[in-house]
């Protein structure tokens, strides 16, 4: 029997926020996927989403991993061939009946590397399932103990590398996502219409770093850096 692909969230940062389903998932696959920057082995076990999981699943180490290479850039023609050379070495190791637990950071409906390769999976007829988790931005609204929404209020999760004019006059609250290197121009923009901004660096990781205001906002803020954005006068603590 072919084995089956298991997309498992393993939340933001802090290993306590792994579900019970996540923990169960991983103990039970023989083979660990990791999205990283090299196919070599120990680089895998660098990548945060491996660090998260051996932090609760310490019995991860035993066993065999696949690091797939999922270079982060927006190079549609670069993608595309990793998404295809990543699909091709899980269907391979699906082919020898075994299962695979590919980790993915936050939950794994939001921006996660591991749909695309779950797509391919199920398009050559193997099994892929999803298994959720915290997202990011919802651990960070707790880490700043405010609420993301109440009564009829509107909620947007906005990729800010991809641009944001057209998001920013959406009414509600606005979830920034993804900004890397673009944060210097992010914060720029914030500045300009006044909006009220909190925002959390490297939830639940090592570094974290909370900011309660624009001002507080470096500009060098890294790639897992969630900001909530709500115009003049509506921001709400819990």
């Amino acid at each position: 029997m072919n084995g089956t692909l298991y997309c498992v969230s393993v939340g933001p940062g802090d290993p306590e926020l792994l579900t019970l389903k996540a923990v169960r998932i991983i103990r039970q696959c023989p083979v660990i996927a990791v999205s990283a920057g090299s196919t070599a082995a120990s680089s895998g076990r660098q990548c945060i989403a491996y660090k998260i999981a051996a932090a609760a699943v310490p019995e991860i180490g035993q066993k065999e991993l696949l690091a797939l290479h999922m270079p982060m850039t927006r190079d549609r023609e670069l993608l595309e061939r990793s998404h295809r050379e990543a699909a091709r070495a899980l269907i391979e190791t699906l082919r020898l009946g075994k299962d695979v637990a590919w980790l993915n950071l936050g939950d794994v409906s939001i921006y996660s590397s591991s749909a695309y390769g779950a797509k391919a999976v199920r398009k050559a007829g193997f099994a892929a399932e999803m298994v959720s988790g915290v997202p990011s931005f919802c651990a960070a609204a707790a880490r700043l103990g405010c609420s993301l929404a109440e009564g009829g209020e509107e909620l947007h999760v906005i990729p800010s590398s991809y641009g944001m004019e057209e998001a920013l006059h959406y009414p509600g609250v606005k979830v920034l996502m993804k900004a890397g290197s673009a944060m210097g121009q992010v914060k720029k923009r914030l500045s300009e219409g006044g909006y009220q901004v909190q925002g959390v660096e490297r939830c639940g990781m090592e570094g974290e770093k909370v900011y309660e205001c624009l001002e507080e906002l470096e500009e060098k803020a890294g790639y897992y850096t969630v900001l909530f954005l709500r115009s003049p006068g509506l921001m709400s603590d819990i």
